[in-house]
């Protein structure tokens, strides 16, 4: 057992040392296996669990994800700290001077007089931060590692600033229309369905931002909406799903779609 105090209440300085405590050769044998490749994934699954409890707007679930999330943030950097890279407080450090810095209007000498102002300076202090000389060097810092869609949208909006977009939405449905008949040729042989389905996806996020929509808030809506009526179509169903014919399953679906339990 490690020498440890139990406290009615912790502070960060504290946690750290709970993890350091947890990775020490008399710790948690599972803690002290892991490094920043093994648990990479927890740290999108935890972002993504305080998303989801800032969505449904309870208080005490985003306190708990919040804290998830910052478990992932030391894990992280108490390993760092064991290879000698950095420590948590270098993290902090570099944060705060990021801050500082990409807001001149408010520690400096730039003036902002309304929010959109004060993101194009943000958007000009971390261009001169990255060292990004080109438009396309704003574009290739976008994340890889984001879900499809944000990343397309971040793509375009920074396409857009560079002046690369169109004046209003029609060409962007135009362009949509467009996409969806190369796919269904791609998909009858004629090309790659995989790339055309790609460019559908991208065309539909940006009709979408002329609409002022976003796209991966819509289909999190439809995935939404569709395990709805599913189980409406589930439970309605007179047998096992798979036993039903098509004719069926397209009948039981009308009905799902103005049952009142499967409505958004």
């Amino acid at each position: 057992m490690v020498n440890f105090q139990y406290m009615d209440s912790y502070g960060v300085e504290d946690l750290l040392h709970i993890m350091e405590l947890l990775r020490a050769p008399e710790g948690c044998p599972w803690d002290q296996e892991q490094t920043h490749q093994s648990i990479r994934r927890n740290m999108l699954e935890e972002a993504y669990e305080a998303v989801e409890a800032i969505d449904e707007e309870d208080p005490e679930h985003l306190k708990e994800e919040l804290g998830d999330v910052l478990l992932q943030v030391v894990f992280h950097a108490c390993m760092a700290a064991e290879e000698g890279l950095f420590t948590f407080d270098d993290v902090v450090d570099g944060v705060a001077k990021k801050m500082v810095f990409r807001h001149p209007h408010v520690f400096g000498t730039v003036r902002a007089e309304d929010s959109v102002q004060a993101l194009d300076t943000w958007d000009a202090q971390k261009r001169e931060e990255k060292a990004q000389r080109t438009a396309t060097d704003t574009l290739e810092a976008v994340a890889r590692s984001l879900p499809a869609l944000i990343r397309a949208e971040k793509v375009q909006i920074k396409a857009a600033k560079a002046g690369f977009d169109w004046p209003d939405r029609e060409p962007a449905l135009d362009k949509l229309a467009e996409e969806v008949d190369e796919f269904r040729r791609a998909a009858c042989g004629d090309g790659d369905p995989e790339e055309e389905l790609g460019d559908l996806l991208f065309a539909a996020v940006k009709a979408g931002r002329f609409l002022g929509l976003d796209s991966e808030q819509a289909l999190t809506r439809a995935c939404d909406k569709f395990i709805r009526r599913f189980r409406t179509v589930e439970e309605l169903a007179p047998c096992a799903l798979k036993e039903c014919s098509l004719e069926e399953l397209e009948a039981l679906w009308a009905q799902a779609k103005s049952h009142p339990e499967a409505q958004a």
